[in-house]
């Protein structure tokens, strides 16, 4: 296995992460680009949780208008510091994260802010299709239930959408990326996003 060096710099202009990590990103991947992507993917996720308590005392507010001038958004994205507030990586994953907003339309940034009664009328919903299922068992329609339910949420959950420019990603995934780039905890705080004429 013969790692060169503009291998690790293909990997790290795909990822971002520092040359170190590449390199053994693609050591134990035995040369694999896609799976030395998946091994750094992991390590964002598992630094994402290390720095998970850590406070919030900095950020950006970014906006983005669609060119038409019809719809566009106003994210708040935090981090720990004003210095990497200041990082342009850091103001590029909040103009994303707009633009996203923008095309993908979701109402909450994760699941823990929908309400009870938002899930429940979702449920009730996905149950009455489920219940005209009626050739499958009890088992299977209470599976494809939980499985219409998760896929619903996904769809309405900022983090669990895929990435508008990647979909191999999601908006989730992209920040934990972000966080293992900047070495800070790294949150969308809040969003707003407009459309001409939208209630």
């Amino acid at each position: 296995m013969n790692i060169t060096t503009e291998d690790i710099k293909a990997l790290r202009d795909a990822t971002g992460v520092s040359v170190m990590q590449c390199k053994n990103a693609l050591e134990e991947a035995e040369g694999d680009m896609e799976k030395a992507k998946l091994i750094l993917r992991k390590l964002s996720a598992k630094a994402a949780s290390k720095k998970a308590d850590r406070e919030l005392g900095a950020g950006i507010i970014c906006s983005y208008i669609h060119s038409n001038n019809t719809v566009g958004t106003l994210v708040e994205l935090n981090c720990e510091t004003d210095f990497v507030a200041n990082n342009s990586e850091f103001k590029a994953l909040a103009d994303n994260i707009a633009m996203h907003i923008t095309a993908m339309q979701p109402r909450y940034i994760s699941r823990e802010e929908i309400k009870e009664e938002s899930l429940a009328a979702a449920q009730a919903l996905f149950a009455e299709e489920v219940a005209a299922l009626t050739d499958k068992s009890e088992e299977v329609r209470a599976k494809i239930l939980e499985g219409k339910l998760n896929d619903y949420l996904a769809s309405q959950t900022l983090l669990e959408q895929p990435f508008v420019k990647n979909p191999d990603v999601t908006v989730g995934v992209l920040i934990e990326e972000a966080i293992q780039k900047l070495g800070e905890k790294v949150s969308v705080g809040r969003f707003v996003r407009y459309g001409l004429l939208e209630e």
